[in-house]
């Protein structure tokens, strides 16, 4: 068929919110291993900050965004877990999402059960399966068992709120940080056991307090700098620190010698990328997910729309901690 053209939101150059601008590129029929999929919604998240500022270097030009769903156009050759007509969602590299229409690798796109609308699909796909990884394969040293205390940051945020529900109903003890009382507030209704407004308390102290000094099994930490070597502090002799984002900067290099003085502590920074390495993979995690979401245990909740046109707000917004949940793009 003769190429068709879609609006595409594409960086030139790393930079801030206005490096951002809205083009028209033309999108062909998919080659082996690809889908050409039409997009109902566009997911948000904070690596698309971090690919757009540089704090990731990628080749230029980009065409920005992870996360997506809506209904497969076309199939290439040797995809047979999808066919034209389909629903489906994703998230996957390479970016460039956030866009009505797109051929991508087909690997990491999954088939959308119809009782999830596309705009729940976009919204969870990249926070559900980094909640699924964490809560389910990032685990310390001795499991996590029914009321373990766990610690998560930023626990109003996308991946956080998913996370609260589900630690919930795998009947953990979450403990969860925000930057204000309505952030907790939030993430106490959405299942976190305890709240902690790290503006206005040491964290570190409070999560001792909570656990009877004791400490935690696990943290769980998408902020970075700011929060890091505190967390350390909140763990117990062999808990283990999951690193997996770093919203307030990129965490300083760190002597292994300081794990052992602090109790024999793990430490390990993980990505969904290595997770959704396989089509196997992924469809197992996306599985996980839609069960958990289907049974009403995890509610999504899309809290922002924006047009694409208003991607460079979005970005504000989300920079500026100003967003609560998900967050989509509606091309």
């Amino acid at each position: 068929m003769a190429p068709q053209t879609s609006p595409t939101i594409r960086i030139d150059q790393h930079g801030g919110a206005d490096a951002m601008h809205l083009v028209d590129l033309q999108v062909g029929d998919p080659g082996p291993g690809e889908i050409r999929i039409r997009h109902h919604a566009c997911g948000l998240n904070y690596i698309d900050v971090y690919q757009r500022s540089g704090v990731y270097q990628l080749p230029m030009p980009l065409a920005l965004g992870m996360e997506g769903a809506g209904v497969v156009e076309a199939v290439g050759e040797g995809v047979t877990h999808l066919k034209a007509g389909n629903r489906a969602a994703y998230a996957s590299n390479p970016p460039g999402s956030y866009c009505l229409l797109r051929v991508m690798p087909a690997k990491c796109v999954v088939r959308l059960p119809d009782a999830i609308s596309f705009e729940t699909g976009a919204a969870m796909m990249l926070k559900g399966l980094t909640a699924q990884y964490l809560l389910r394969k990032t685990l310390p040293q001795e499991g996590l068992q029914s009321g373990d205390f766990v610690l998560f940051h930023a626990a109003a945020g996308g991946v956080g709120l998913i996370a609260c529900q589900w630690a919930k109903a795998l009947g953990l003890q979450l403990i969860g940080t925000a930057g204000s009382d309505e952030k907790c507030a939030l993430a106490a209704a959405n299942g976190a056991a305890f709240t902690i407004n790290y503006r206005t308390e040491d964290f570190a102290a409070r999560v001792k307090e909570i656990t009877g000094g004791k400490g935690v099994k696990v943290v769980y930490d998408s902020v970075g700098k700011d929060t890091f070597e505190k967390s350390l502090d909140c763990l117990r002799p062999f808990g283990l620190m999951a690193s997996f984002g770093n919203a307030s900067g990129v965490v300083a290099p760190i002597s292994p010698g300081i794990l052992g003085l602090k109790g024999s502590l793990y430490l390990t920074r993980a990505t969904l990328f290595t997770h959704i390495a396989t089509r196997e993979a992924t469809q197992a995690m996306a599985d996980d997910l839609f069960a958990v979401v289907s049974s009403g245990k995890v509610k999504i909740h899309i809290d922002q729309r924006y047009g694409l046109a208003d991607v460079a707000q979005a970005h504000r917004d989300l920079e500026a901690r100003k967003t609560t949940g998900c967050s989509v793009l509606i091309p």
